[in-house]
């Protein structure tokens, strides 16, 4: 895990859930094999709906066209962000697009879980709802030791949750290196 992440933000609203994350559809594609597994990249939040224009919120798509990554490096979402079905894929789609930290008010149990237990993206939690304050673009700066976030648009600095027993399984990279490392399994 990165001592800082730096990056632009793309925002959701609340209950995005993992079918809006990665559409089931997609999930044929082998997670391992490099041609196959940039194709999450390029599916990833390609079902979040806006009602007018058909794309994400606010008519940006969170993957341009054509493409297998994306711009954004920092997802910020409302409330219980992750919910549905308990499908790892969801925060590794995350991961192939680029994303390297997500930025909730609250989490579904599972996607936090997947998160960390994969060591996929930093699910960090604010005490302030950053949704309605950040806006797609802006450009972030988080200090994971800190546990802070800076808003450049705004020159303000929020303070995140701590990430408490999970930050030693994300800087191991996973749950199984975790494992490895504290002597849990050989």
């Amino acid at each position: 895990m990165k001592a800082q992440i730096s990056g632009r933000a793309y925002v959701l609203g609340d209950s995005v859930d993992t079918d809006q994350i990665i559409p089931a559809a997609h999930l044929v594609y082998s997670m391992t094999e490099p041609d196959e597994r940039r194709m999450y990249g390029r599916y990833a939040l390609s079902a979040v709906p806006d009602a007018e224009a058909g794309l994400p919120r606010g008519g940006i798509p969170f993957v341009r066209d054509g493409e297998y990554a994306s711009d954004y490096r920092i997802v910020v979402a409302g409330n219980n962000f992750g919910c549905g079905s308990s499908r790892e894929h969801a925060p590794f789609a995350l991961q192939v697009a680029g994303v390297e930290a997500v930025i909730a008010s609250s989490y579904a149990r599972i996607f936090y879980r997947n998160a960390v237990d994969g060591g996929f993206v930093v699910p960090f939690e604010c005490a302030r709802r950053l949704a309605d304050v950040v806006e797609t673009g802006d450009h972030l700066d988080i200090d994971v030791a800190a546990g802070t976030v800076h808003v450049r648009r705004l020159d303000e600095t929020f303070l995140l949750h701590p990430l408490g027993e999970v930050a030693a399984i994300l800087e191991a990279g996973n749950v199984f290196e975790y494992a490895r490392q504290s002597g849990m399994i050989g």
